[in-house]
C-alpha cells in the first residue's frame, strides 16, 4: 500500500502487484492467511495480481503446502483479475532450455480475453520440444501406465535431492560468522543475511557499489563461486544479502558453502 501511494505521488499509475511464491530471492513459501491479504490488497486497490507460481512442486516444507493464488481467490469469491504463470524450467522438471510455459487469466472480461487471444495468435508459436514438455508436465504419467514406475523414480529422486541439499546449504551458510539463514520451505534459493564491517562498506562506496555487491564480486573472483547480491532485490535499507542456490550436485554442495566458508573469514578479516 505504502509503495503505491509513493508511485501515485510520482505521478506513476500502479496497474498489478507481481508475486512470486514460492519466492525468489528468498526460498520461502507464503500462507494462505497471508495470500489472502494480498488478494484483499489488489481488490482495494484495483490491480490486476501477477502470480509468478513456477516453484510450485518445489516446497521442502511440509508445514509450508503450496496453494495457489486462483484456489484463494475462487474460495474468497473476489473479482480481482489474476495472472497465473507456470513453466518446464523450474519445479522438478528443470528443462530450461526447452523454453516451455503457459499463463492462465482467471476473472478477466471475455473482451480482454479475445484481445489477448489475438495477440498471441498473431506470433510465433512455441517450439514443439516446449509444447511437448508443458504436456508432460500438467498431465504425467499416471499409476498403470508404461513409464510410471520410471517417471515417479525420476521425479522422486529428484525431489528428494533438492530437499536434501537445500537443508545442507542453509546449515552450512547459518554456520559463518556474521551470517544468519533461514532454512528454505520451497523454490531453488538461499537468501542468507551477511554482516558487514565498516571497512567493507567504505571499500565499496569508493568503487561506488553497494557494499553486499563488492562482497558478491569478490566472491566470485577469489572462488569462482557466483551469487547474486541483495541488493537487487530491494532488501531492507542497511541490511546486506546475497541469493545462492543449491542445484549443483550433491557432491559439489560441500564445496560450494567450504569456499564460502574460507572466502568470508579472509574477506571480513582483512
Amino acid at each position: 500500500r505504502r509503495a503505491v501511494a509513493e508511485a501515485r505521488e510520482r505521478g506513476v499509475h500502479a496497474r498489478c502487484l507481481v508475486v512470486i511464491n514460492p519466492g525468489n530471492p528468498t526460498g520461502q513459501v507464503l500462507s494462505e492467511s497471508n495470500m489472502r491479504e494480498v488478494v484483499s490488497l489488489c481488490e482495494e486497490l484495483g490491480l490486476v495480481l501477477l502470480a509468478d507460481e513456477v516453484y510450485q512442486a518445489n516446497v521442502y516444507d511440509p508445514q509450508c503446502p503450496f496453494v495457489s493464488f486462483k484456489k484463494v481467490i475462487r474460495d474468497m469469491a473476489s473479482p480481482v483479475e489474476l495472472v497465473s504463470f507456470h513453466s518446464v524450467s523450474k519445479g522438478i522438471v528443470g528443462e530450461c532450455g526447452l523454453r516451455g510455459g503457459y499463463m492462465e487469466l482467471v476473472n478477466f472480461l471475455p473482451e480482454v480475453l479475445d484481445q489477448v487471444y489475438k495477440m498471441v495468435s498473431v506470433e510465433l508459436c512455441s517450439n514443439v520440444p516446449g509444447q511437448v514438455a508443458v504436456e508432460l508436465m500438467v498431465n504425467p504419467p499416471k499409476p498403470g501406465e508404461p513409464s510410471y514406475s520410471q517417471w515417479r523414480a525420476e521425479y522422486d529422486a529428484a525431489y528428494l535431492a533438492l530437499a536434501r541439499k537445500a537443508a545442507r546449504l542453509a546449515e552450512g551458510l547459518a554456520a559463518l560468522p556474521g551470517v544468519s539463514c533461514t532454512p528454505s520451505a520451497g523454490a531453488m534459493y538461499a537468501f542468507p543475511r551477511i554482516t558487514l564491517n565498516r571497512r567493507v562498506q567504505q571499500e565499496a562506496a569508493a568503487a561506488g557499489l553497494p557494499p553486499d555487491t563488492l562482497y558478491c564480486l569478490r566472491l566470485l573472483e577469489r572462488t569462482g563461486v557466483c551469487v547474486v547480491p541483495g541488493s537487487g532485490f530491494g532488501q531492507r535499507d542497511g541490511t546486506f544479502h546475497l541469493r545462492t542456490t543449491f542445484l549443483p550436485p550433491d557432491d559439489k554442495i560441500d564445496e560450494m558453502v567450504g569456499r564460502i566458508r574460507d572466502f568470508h573469514a579472509a574477506f571480513t578479516a582483512e
